[in-house]
């Protein structure tokens, strides 16, 4: 399989970009080529210095490189030789299976609906995160920031892409959805909720389970949490910051050093038709790492072909 990574995306790009190449490749020396998108002036000495094989790796010279702060749309437009630009260009054709950036957000999410766009039935693709469970498992919680409004319809495919993540990525076998609500009855919440719940607990494509609370995310009530982007996003920045909290504290738990998003290293676009993975932009050397890996489970698990089987066969009202 060939995974393409933008070695220029990240405050700390290009090293933590080599490194955590270095210890993928540790790993995976025999099953993966990677693509590498960057400034070969730059990036070159550095897999030198780390003594990255060649034959592990293909490098695409990019020598432009869209900023954190650059307009999405224009930069695309106007970097055509950017490692983002590149990369995509290169997923579209099928040079490579997925693509990987911890670069800039927007860019990466203007690609990706862009060049290799949503699955065909798609309403809007989703952004989700991984939620480690109290009991030492893990959820996945979605939208977490790409739709910050949404409407029912959007929710009850986020539940179905959520589903599938859940099943063939953390290898849930029968994943329960729940939705995010002020409470457990059916009836509660606001307008969005009401009208969300009666299309999950029809949608025979999922394991409805029903409400869940604020209290119920770190539980084992469900294992895929959906709600819009805009409750999603302050949820994943609230969980985020009881690591940063245990360390300024000096609380040391196995719990609390699993909310460190170096562990699960990016978040994938669920929707769209090859795999793209988002990291943080202070991701280092074991995000990137981190990221290889998942881009590399969803293509092992085949889940893009699942996702475009589900949305074929079962319209989604």
């Amino acid at each position: 399989m060939n995974i393409g990574l933008d070695m220029m995306g990240g405050d700390f790009a290009p090293l933590e970009a080599v490194k955590g190449l270095d210890l993928f490749l540790k790993a995976n020396r025999d099953a993966v080529t990677l693509y590498l998108f960057g400034d070969e002036e730059v990036v070159v000495p550095l897999l030198k210095e780390h003594n990255i094989p060649a034959e592990a790796y293909r490098l695409i010279h990019a020598p432009q490189v869209i900023g954190m702060n650059e307009h999405p749309t224009k930069a695309l437009k106007e970097k055509q030789q950017s490692s983002i630009a590149m990369g995509f260009y290169s997923l579209a054709t099928g040079k490579i299976d997925a693509f990987i950036s911890a670069g800039n957000t927007g860019a990466m999410l203007v690609g990706a609906l862009y060049s290799i766009k949503a699955i065909e039935g798609i309403i809007r693709p989703a952004i989700s995160t991984i939620v480690p469970k109290e009991d030492g498992k893990s959820g996945v919680l979605l939208d977490v920031g790409l739709n910050a409004d949404c409407k029912p319809e959007q929710l009850n495919q986020f539940a179905i892409l959520g589903s599938l993540y859940a099943r063939y990525i953390l290898g849930i076998e029968d994943p329960k959805v729940g939705l995010i609500n002020v409470g457990e009855e059916e009836g509660k919440g606001n307008i969005l909720a009401q009208a969300t719940y009666p299309l999950l607990r029809e949608n025979t494509a999922i394991h409805f389970a029903g409400n869940v609370e604020g209290r119920d995310i770190f539980g084992d009530k469900a294992d895929v949490m959906v709600c819009e982007g805009f409750t999603g996003n302050i949820i994943l920045k609230l969980a985020e910051s009881f690591y940063d909290i245990s360390i300024r504290k000096n609380i040391e738990h196995e719990y609390f050093d699993r909310f460190n998003f170096e562990n699960y290293g990016g978040t994938p676009v669920l929707g769209v038709s090859k795999p793209v993975i988002i990291g943080h932009g202070i991701s280092h050397a074991k995000a990137f790492m981190n990221m290889m890996h998942v881009a590399e489970k969803m293509i092992e698990s085949g889940m893009i072909d699942k996702m475009k089987e589900s949305f074929m066969v079962k319209e989604v009202k």
